[in-house]
């Protein structure tokens, strides 16, 4: 049986010293393409998009310290709390999503109250294009090579050739694939509910979808951290359950407080 073989190189462009990876391209062109998506849902509430260039800078700032952090001392901590000065260089590959997110989540309420907005409204809205952000950091790992599925001899299996010859489940595309369906659901309910109920159970869908997603694909993932524990979850199954329920008990909230939640014309 054939196997997709993949062995792109992971750097677009190498001036020197300087890199220009796909990775960094995807991570970037994501916020970027969010705050398109975030132009309109303010254009559409009648909101001033004008705050929403320094919004991108503190959603950036906060998902890439949040991200490497967590993958510093939740997948790596032996060796980067032996080599603490390893941390900054973020350059070198090391991102967690599940750090990523809180992250952002700080941003998001350090944001809202610099500038006055509502924590809850702001958190709902940018959970729209941060699906897009989470789906382009999984095709960022795909170029890089990283994030492998476990071995597989099904016919989508795909041999990355800098690892080695084994044809792998492409766990990058299914978790991308996943996000990406996300980003067309909130985008959906977002349309057909009222404002103000768009606020209460966009997180919830977010959470539960998203991180029920990364809990049921660790099954097809090799390991990624770098010690082991007598626990029969991962690394990123524990990390992730925490937002699971979270997501859960945000949802039935949502339709419990619930007043007006019909479709809008």
């Amino acid at each position: 049986m054939k196997h997709l073989i993949w062995n792109v190189n992971p750097n677009i462009l190498e001036l020197g010293p300087l890199q220009l990876r796909w990775y960094g391209l995807l991570f970037v062109g994501s916020f970027f393409l969010g705050l398109i998506i975030l132009q309109w849902v303010y254009k559409r509430e009648g909101r001033n998009p004008s705050v929403l260039e320094n919004l991108l800078i503190y959603v950036m700032v906060g998902a890439v310290v949040g991200a490497r952090l967590m993958h510093c001392f939740a997948y790596e901590p032996d060796f980067y709390l032996s080599h603490p000065l390893e941390i900054l260089k973020v350059w070198k590959g090391g991102l967690a999503s599940h750090g990523g997110l809180l992250g952002v989540l700080i941003a998001l309420y350090i944001f809202a109250k610099k500038y006055n907005e509502s924590y809850m409204w702001l958190l709902s809205r940018v959970a729209i294009p941060g699906t897009l952000t989470a789906a382009f950091v999984r095709f960022g790992n795909l170029f890089n090579s990283e994030i492998l599925g476990l071995p597989t001899n099904k016919p989508w299996g795909i041999i990355f050739a800098r690892v080695d010859m084994v044809p792998r489940h492409p766990v990058q595309l299914y978790e991308a694939f996943a996000y990406l369906t996300l980003l067309l659901i909130l985008i959906t309910v977002y349309k057909k509910v009222t404002p103000a109920f768009a606020t209460k159970i966009l997180p919830g869908i977010f959470l539960t979808y998203m991180f029920i997603v990364r809990f049921l694909l660790e099954y097809t993932k090799t390991r990624q951290a770098d010690y082991t524990t007598t626990l029969p979850f991962t690394t990123g199954q524990m990390l992730s359950m925490p937002f699971i329920i979270i997501g859960i008990i945000w949802i039935v909230w949502a339709f419990k407080t619930r007043r007006v939640g019909l479709p809008t014309k």
